[in-house]
C-alpha cells in the first residue's frame, strides 16, 4: 500500500506543473492552498456521510478521494508522505491518550 501512496505522491508532485487545462492536480493547485485544503475537508465530510450510512464502497471510494487531495495539500506545503508515515512510526506503541495527554501540555 505504501508504495501505490508513494507512486501517487511522485505523479502529484509532477502535474502541478502541468498545463491546468490537462491536470487536474494543476488546475487545484493553482487555485492556492485554501482551495486544496477545502477540497480535504470535503473529502473527509463525504467519508464520514459514507461510514454513517454503512456505505462500506463509498467509504472506500470516498476515502481515496480524501488521500488524494491530502497528498496535494502536502506536496503543496512542501511535505512528504514520508515525514506523515514518520510520525506515525513515532507514535507506534504509544497510548493514543497518552500521545494526546503529551500534545496538549506543548
Amino acid at each position: 500500500m505504501r508504495d501505490t501512496l508513494l507512486m501517487l505522491e511522485q505523479t502529484i508532485r509532477q502535474r502541478r506543473a502541468a498545463d491546468p487545462s490537462s491536470s487536474y492536480v494543476a488546475k487545484l493547485s493553482g487555485r492556492g492552498r485554501a482551495k486544496i485544503a477545502q477540497k480535504v475537508g470535503e473529502e473527509a465530510v463525504e467519508t464520514v456521510i459514507a461510514a454513517m450510512a454503512g456505505d462500506r464502497s463509498g467509504v472506500v471510494g470516498e476515502s481515496a478521494d480524501l488521500l488524494f487531495h491530502l497528498l496535494i495539500l502536502l506536496a503543496d506545503l512542501d511535505l512528504s508522505l514520508d515525514a506523515v508515515c514518520d510520525e506515525l512510526e513515532r507514535r507506534e506503541g504509544v497510548s493514543g491518550l497518552a500521545e494526546k495527554a503529551a500534545r496538549s501540555e506543548d
